[in-house]
């Protein structure tokens, strides 16, 4: 018993490390689930392609005015579509939603309010 469970522990290594090695070779044939390789828009007309824009938030005077920044935050516009597929619902209602999380974390209600105890508002 205990020499068969060597010599599998042996082969599967064997077999492992040829895997390994060749991967270059056979790689390639397996299929490659397309969503972890989504690449996010890099400026503002990449982003209105994408859907990351509405009649709220419009990004067509930036490309009308000829704005040279890199768009939208990187991070933000992952989160953002991953709402968006996920819940399955439009670009404003994913923008609130990443809002409400962003106060959230960060200790702020709903209303922009803080939650701190201590916060004294003179309004």
């Amino acid at each position: 018993m205990g020499y068969l469970l060597y010599s599998l522990s042996f082969l599967s290594l064997i077999a492992a490390t040829v895997l390994f090695l060749t991967r270059a070779r056979w790689l390639h044939l397996l299929p490659a689930p397309s969503h972890l390789y989504n690449q996010l828009p890099s400026s503002f007309s990449h982003d209105i392609e994408s859907g990351l824009s509405s009649s709220q938030f419009d990004l067509a005077g930036n490309v009308a005015d000829g704005d040279a920044r890199a768009g939208l935050d990187q991070k933000a516009k992952r989160e953002i579509q991953r709402i968006m597929k996920h819940r399955r619902v439009d670009f404003d209602e994913a923008r609130r939603v990443y809002t409400e999380q962003r106060f959230a974390k960060n200790n702020i209600g709903p209303d922009g309010l803080p939650r701190d105890p201590k916060f004294v508002s003179f309004s």
